[in-house]
């Protein structure tokens, strides 16, 4: 028998084959955009109606955001330090958590070793800022200058206690490797307004000096087994922004061109006879790469940059791969219609040197992240542009290692930790969820991982229930079996 037919029919596209890949969700569409993306042109709801291409229903209900920038804090930034303020603490320096704060609660093998649990002040100072008082640290001066703007969350909540299966989780609703990422989700289940851009962009920015950090792995960016062309693209910040984008010496456009022709009638070919889907998202990337050989010099291409914006997004925003430069780059992917752009800053896993290390970090991210959402307010993008800000996880209210007066380092802390969105829907100037006075337990409203990705959807107009892939006999989901929206969120 020739095992490569055998192969091959087992992948073809047989009539179950295909219904089962397109009769729940939007399977429909996603099909659709891998064989022919002109279809997904951004196009307005009718009389309140759920947005369409062709005939072909794509949002289940009216969006109240068009895009997503996820700023992504990688490692677990210290709500205690930035954002959940505990005065009281200050009478607890050094004195064990009780038991009835923790009680019995899982912690990680890097401080379960610990004879003791000494707790550990904050040592910035806080102070109320905007319209309602909200309480910022000492570390975030820009921030505090947007505070009306923004809806911080206090009372987030996950299930893992360690990096990669929390980051994994936060990304694609699973612990587990393998799932589609929430930006993924979004390109299978909308597209995107511009097809000279990938619809799901990754920026990964530099490292700040003497920051400890974790691995990322471009699987928290995949496709997981949804089509690969609706995997995330991370642009570079040295040499092309993406590999082999240059034609090599001796290529022309016009050589490039003759060959993607010839490429894809190959592919075609080869799909009329085993129909794998899987070519014509190989097609399609093809044909994205020719596209993004101009539109992504154009993109780079700060000049037309006022210095009055450069000015605001602080001294770094000039020098490709820092914070400051992606979150600009950010602001320029969002105006080309780019559906879901997620910039990494890795650094914050504090586990010792927790004070010194966060202020050099914060130098950094501070300042371009308010000046991302005054950069989006004033052109007007800010309303229909979802901004998210967060780690996979908090940290801990008890040392981990030697506590001083000035020094202290801080463990994962799942439990509770804190994030901040605006825009795109969101309510502002609002602080949703309560926290104990430890910052240990959530006391107010709380927010799942599988709550924040079904309110993220909902404001982009997808039922969370609803945006669903068939695959080994079950419709998988972001959200997975859980996920409620949370409507106090919701302007």
């Amino acid at each position: 028998m020739d095992h490569n037919l055998l192969d091959q029919y087992r992948t073809a596209m047989t009539r179950r084959h295909f219904f089962g890949k397109t009769a729940t969700g939007l399977g429909t569409a996603a099909l659709a955009s891998c064989l022919n993306p002109k279809l997904f042109a951004d196009s307005a709801p009718v009389d309140g109606s759920p947005q369409s291409f062709g005939n072909m229903p794509v949002l289940h209900h009216s969006p109240k955001a068009k895009r997503v920038i996820w700023l992504f804090m990688a490692d677990g930034p210290s709500q205690l330090d930035m954002w959940d303020y505990k005065p009281g603490l200050a009478d607890w320096y050094d004195k064990d958590l009780p038991e009835s704060a923790r009680n019995g609660q899982r912690i990680t093998t890097m401080t379960s070793g610990q004879a003791r649990f000494p707790i550990a002040p904050s040592v910035f100072k806080f102070a109320q800022h905007g319209k309602h008082g909200a309480w910022v640290s000492e570390l975030l001066p820009h921030m505090a200058g947007v505070v009306d703007d923004i809806a911080i969350v206090k009372s987030m909540h996950t299930d893992a206690i360690n990096h990669d299966p929390a980051i994994t989780f936060i990304q694609t609703g699973s612990e587990i490797p393998g799932r589609p990422s929430m930006g993924a989700w979004l390109s299978y289940g909308i597209g995107s307004p511009n097809q000279d851009l990938p619809s799901y962009v990754v920026l990964i920015s530099r490292i700040a000096n003497g920051s400890a950090t974790q691995a990322l792995f471009s699987r928290l960016w995949g496709s997981g087994f949804l089509p690969t062309t609706h995997a995330g693209v991370s642009l570079r910040s040295t040499g092309d922004p993406v590999l082999y984008l240059s034609n090599p010496n001796g290529v022309d456009a016009e050589t490039r061109r003759t060959m993607l022709d010839g490429l894809a009638a190959l592919n075609q070919q080869k799909f009329a006879e085993v129909g794998d889907p899987e070519i014509n998202a190989r097609i399609a990337q093809y044909e994205m790469a020719y596209r993004m050989q101009t539109s992504v010099p154009e993109l780079a291409d700060m000049k037309d940059e006022p210095k009055h914006v450069l000015d605001m997004y602080g001294p770094e925003v000039t020098q490709p791969g820092t914070f400051a430069y992606n979150c600009l780059m950010a602001r320029r992917l969002a105006e080309r219609g780019v559906r879901f752009t997620q910039v990494f800053l890795r650094g914050w896993d504090h586990h010792g040197g927790l004070p010194g290390s966060i202020r050099n970090l914060v130098k950094a991210a501070d300042q371009p992240c308010a000046a991302l959402i005054k950069d989006l307010k004033q052109r007007g993008m800010l309303d229909d542009t979802l901004v998210v800000w967060g780690g996979e996880f908090g940290r801990t209210v008890y040392s981990q290692g030697t506590l001083t007066k000035d020094n202290y380092g801080r463990d994962h802390h799942p439990r509770n930790f804190t994030m901040w969105m605006a825009g795109g829907g969101i309510k502002p100037g609002i602080v949703h969820g309560q926290t104990d006075e430890f910052s240990y337990n959530i006391t107010e409203n709380p927010v799942h991982v599988h709550d924040l990705n079904a309110t993220l959807l909902h404001l982009l107009g997808i039922n969370h229930e609803r945006l669903t892939y068939r695959m080994q006999g079950r419709d998988f989901r972001l959200t997975d079996v859980q996920g409620k929206i949370v409507t106090d969120l919701i302007a």
